[in-house]
């Protein structure tokens, strides 16, 4: 029966050699041979993921030598055939227009039972061990895993979501095309919101929005440093720098205006901000407590934005840093008043961004 069923492989007969199996199974259910052709069966089919499983699995139910030998030479060609076909695809991918500029691969995090198939699926995609593609696999946050060419990377993420693993890939130009308006105050909040903000260039205007049109929100917290001077080995002064505090950073999504208002604690003006009814008033004279009054700006908006707030920044950050020097420099849009750049600066906005290209909120087309 093997004999036909090659015969019929080879002379691309699909349906004959189809009929034989059919019957060879009925006959003899657990003939090695069988397992055999059926491997080779799926191979000709170009069917490679199915043809590998089935001489994986004879490979280890079998003793027959000579079906081993076949099976081992099988595998090696699936092999060969998944590797020209991967490399055909990503030479098609970067072929694309725009497929050279700079972009990121982003994972989401993978729980419960689809972890252990994303974890395989990371794994196969990335050519990497197991346990590797399980310390890369989040669970909690965001990860930056890969910077590169984006057609890659988009080729790659599409792979990976057929494994269960999510994931999004965006370019460094969708992220800086994005409009990012620095909030210096809310001038009121009935009947719409009424926002001092400034452009990129500096330029000051007000924008007027309902609560609604918020599609997303995210909040980032950004060490502040401080240099001091600390006694080194063997009793010397060295300088360093330390973590001072922390500045908190809110963004606004609006994704039917294609922009982002971006709130910082440190620098809300907030003498001339509107008055928050039952929750803040700005003092009309003595002391100013700019905690108080940004704990109670943040209660108001997560009383009135309608989705949940995004909290998991400094997991993402942590994976970005390492990444941010190889990316092409990015604008944080923030005044902290630094000495020099801060790469969590750029983490905060790059995350903002993917987190906005990544979202499509209902009814609204990009």
């Amino acid at each position: 029966m093997y004999d036909l069923v090659s015969t019929a492989l080879q002379l691309q007969q699909l349906t004959q050699a189809a009929q034989l199996i059919q019957q060879w199974q009925r006959e003899k259910p657990k003939d090695p041979w069988l397992a055999l052709a059926m491997g080779q069966y799926w191979e000709a089919k170009a069917e490679m993921e199915k043809a590998q499983a089935t001489y994986t699995k004879l490979l280890q139910t079998t003793a027959n030598t000579k079906v081993l030998s076949q099976a081992r030479e099988g595998i090696q060609r699936v092999r060969d055939a998944l590797a020209r076909q991967r490399e055909h695809n990503l030479n098609a991918a970067k072929a694309q227009p725009g497929s050279e500029v700079a972009g990121m691969l982003v994972l989401h995090p993978v729980m419960g039972d689809l972890r252990q198939t994303a974890v395989q699926g990371l794994a196969k995609v990335m050519q990497i061990d197991a346990y590797t593609a399980r310390t890369r696999l989040p669970s909690q946050y965001w990860r930056l895993y890969r910077t590169g060419p984006c057609g890659e990377l988009r080729y790659l993420a599409e792979q990976l979501r057929q494994y269960q693993v999510s994931c999004f890939a965006a370019s460094i130009d969708e992220v800086k095309a994005l409009p990012v308006f620095r909030v210096q105050t809310i001038q009121s909040f009935t009947p719409q919101i009424t926002v001092l903000c400034q452009n990129a260039s500096g330029q000051r205007g007000t924008l007027q929005l309902q609560w609604s049109e918020i599609s997303q929100w995210v909040l980032g917290a950004l060490p502040i440093y401080e240099s001091v001077v600390d006694l080194g080995p063997w009793g010397k002064l060295k300088r360093k720098e330390t973590t001072q505090d922390y500045a908190e950073v809110l963004d606004w999504h609006l994704h039917g205006r294609g922009c982002v208002l971006r709130f910082c604690d440190r620098t809300y003006r907030y003498r001339e901000s509107a008055p928050l009814p039952g929750l803040w008033e700005p003092p009309t004279a003595g002391p100013l407590i700019a905690a108080t009054a940004w704990k109670a700006l943040k209660t108001g908006f997560e009383q009135a934005i309608v989705p949940s707030l995004h909290r998991d920044f400094t997991g993402f950050g942590e994976s970005a840093l390492d990444f941010i020097d190889l990316l092409p420099e990015i604008t944080p849009y923030l005044e902290l008043n630094r000495s020099a750049a801060c790469a969590w600066d750029a983490a905060f906005q790059l995350y903002s961004c993917l987190r906005f290209l990544a979202y499509t909120p209902p009814g609204v087309s990009r």
